[in-house]
């Protein structure tokens, strides 16, 4: 009898791991998915436009083609930085056109023009945003966002926000508020570097802060994802990652281009033209032996390989990209501790200032200072300690904290 109750108490324990660990492993369902499972009978009788990427994908096929397969009418396509369908490189101006797939027509919100106008929004009468944020100020489709909720509000037009986890988590906020002086198309609102919102959150804000030009009130609403809690990263919601921009292909490309951008702003290439963008750094000048690297490396958990690479221009991914064809020294970072003991912006000022010490021809532009807010340019040539952002970052969070969702 002791054994036959072992035997079963075993088998109860066994069974309620199993559920735990399946429980534990449940993907996460994006706002998409929840739109065809719970709203799509809304969307009768309207005329709909979309603006999304490749990554607006609900069991591997495109939003775009399972609305069309149901019966959406859908009307117009818009298109963010990287086009539609994914395929134009950083920077690169987008063009309106005609999708080739489905005949429809292309607006492009990358290029004159950035904001929908009425003629864009003629035909439309409310508009599906699904586009993935990076859960970082510089990348630029919360700024897309945000005018397209200015639009929206101008023209009469209603706005659905399918929303999204926020690859970084909703608890890491790192970074300095955004100066006004520095506001532009990759600072586009008064919030720290990472700010821990999804995009549905991030437009709550937007309004309820009153940081968009509104001539009226907007109409919009945000379809929430389900099964996303706030301590999650990216790897922990079960969710394929499909890359959102082009020299972003996996979430470590992601998760180190957090503090890494910054190499966009001075004359060492971030790895642009390489199979590792944001995860290599470099220049032809840039000399050191490994072992000065070791504090980097057990400070933020992580590993650090000297390089030589030469970046060459990739179709779609990286036309003439910094330090095209010329022979760089430089640094691959390598994540070994499942992101938990990395603070991905930090570990970008840090080597920032160990390439300052260690490149003798050393530059950084002015666009360091659109990246990261303030006038990073001047510490960093007048050799000042990095100033703090725990003010800024704590202030934030009070700020933000009626207008989460999760």
């Amino acid at each position: 009898m002791k054994t036959l109750f072992f035997l079963l108490l075993t088998g109860i324990i066994f069974l309620s791991c199993e559920v735990h660990d399946v429980e534990s492993q449940a993907k996460v369902k994006l706002g998409a998915e929840v739109l065809l499972d719970k709203h799509l009978f809304e969307l009768e009788g309207k005329k709909v436009g979309l603006l999304m990427n490749p990554t607006s994908r609900v069991d591997g096929v495109h939003m775009l083609d399972t609305l069309l397969s149901l019966g959406i009418d859908i009307t117009a396509l818009f298109a963010a930085e990287h086009g539609f369908r994914g395929e134009s490189g950083a920077g690169e101006v987008i063009k309106d056109g005609i999708d080739q797939e489905t005949g429809l027509p292309v607006f492009s919100l990358y290029g004159s023009d950035k904001k929908p106008n009425p003629e864009m929004l003629e035909n439309v009468d409310l508009i599906l945003l699904d586009l993935p944020d990076m859960g970082v100020r510089f990348y630029t489709y919360n700024a897309t966002m945000g005018l397209v909720v200015e639009a929206i509000a101008e023209n009469n037009k209603e706005l659905w926000i399918l929303d999204r986890p926020n690859p970084l988590g909703g608890e890491y906020v790192a970074g300095w508020t955004l100066e006004e002086q520095y506001k532009s198309f990759v600072g586009f609102y008064p919030m720290p570097i990472a700010y821990g919102l999804t995009m549905g959150e991030i437009a709550q804000m937007a309004v309820g802060e009153e940081w968009l030009h509104l001539q009226a009130k907007p109409d919009y609403r945000i379809i929430k994802a389900e099964g996303w809690e706030r301590d999650m990263l990216w790897p922990e919601t079960g969710l394929e990652w499909i890359p959102p921009s082009p020299n972003l292909p996996t979430f470590e490309h992601a998760f180190a281009y957090t503090g890494t951008v910054i190499f966009e702003g001075t004359n060492l290439t971030e790895g642009r033209g390489t199979t590792d963008p944001f995860l290599m750094i470099g220049s032809p000048n840039l000399q050191f032996h490994a072992s000065e690297l070791d504090a980097i490396e057990e400070k933020h958990s992580i590993k650090l390989d000297s390089v030589s690479f030469t970046p060459i221009s990739i179709p779609g991914k990286a036309i003439s990209p910094k330090l095209e064809g010329e022979l760089c020294m430089g640094i691959k970072i390598s994540f070994t501790d499942e992101y938990s003991q990395t603070d991905p912006l930090n570990l970008g000022l840090d080597l920032l200032e160990f390439v300052r010490n260690h490149t003798a021809d050393f530059e950084i532009t002015p666009f360091a200072n659109q990246l990261f807010g303030i006038d990073l340019k001047s510490v960093i040539e007048n050799e000042r300690d990095i100033p703090s952002w725990e003010s800024d970052v704590e202030a934030f969070k009070k700020q933000r904290s009626r207008y989460l969702l999760y």
